[in-house]
């Protein structure tokens, strides 16, 4: 078992493809590892319904999370007071990329928004999308059973002259693991992932465009 203080310095990793590192038990799938494999989410969210492109640009904010999630190892917990990682498992990114780089891309592929880049790309944007990632966890309540992926992310519209917020939405979705395994694991994170990103998604394109300036008189 490793917990989360010893874990290696976050550093980008660029290998691909993914593979189970033990079904046995939870024990076969803690501890120290050397080079971690690299897991890949492929959240699939649900289709919009048909419409129109929405008229206001967006811009998809770096998302917070706390220091015990915002790192390339992928969490579990086995109890309300613990936290570990899986052992030779990695996201390909710190997890905070890695979910805005999912938002981003669902986004631009459906089709509604004329308009979506990364807040950092300096975008001049009607809205910007900001989120939290409150939870992106494996919990096991048996040891030598599958575990439930747990995935929240709170998000909010918040007006990008003013940063007035908007609306806000708390996105929380679950989903079981087939078998004790981390490639088991990882696809239930893209299930619950897919279905949070579904619901943000649904609920950014329904808001209306942003109130224009009144133009003053000189």
């Amino acid at each position: 078992m490793e917990n989360k203080a010893m874990f290696a310095p976050h550093r980008r990793l660029f290998l691909v493809g993914a593979s189970a590192l033990g079904a046995s038990g939870c024990g076969n799938l803690l501890g120290p590892g050397d080079a971690p494999q690299i897991y890949i989410l492929h959240p699939a969210a649900a289709s919009l319904p048909a419409g129109p492109p929405v008229s206001w640009a967006l811009a998809v904010g770096l998302p917070d999370a706390s220091a015990s999630l915002d790192t390339q190892r992928i969490a579990l917990t086995r109890s309300g007071t613990t936290m570990d990682y899986y052992a030779n498992a990695a996201w390909p990114d710190n997890l905070t990329l890695v979910v805005q780089a999912a938002l981003l891309t669902a986004f631009q592929d459906s089709g509604r928004l004329a308009t979506v880049a990364r807040e950092q790309d300096a975008l001049h944007a009607d809205y910007t999308l900001i989120t939290d990632i409150r939870e992106f966890t494996a919990h096991y309540s048996d040891p030598d059973g599958p575990p439930r992926i747990a995935v929240t992310i709170v998000a909010q519209i918040v007006a990008s002259h003013g940063r007035k917020s908007m609306a806000s939405l708390t996105a929380t979705e679950s989903a079981p693991a087939s078998v004790n395994s981390v490639d088991a694991a990882v696809q239930a994170f893209d299930a619950a992932f897919g279905a949070v990103i579904g619901k943000i998604l649904a609920w950014a394109v329904a808001l209306p465009a942003p109130p224009t300036s009144p133009v003053v008189a000189p």
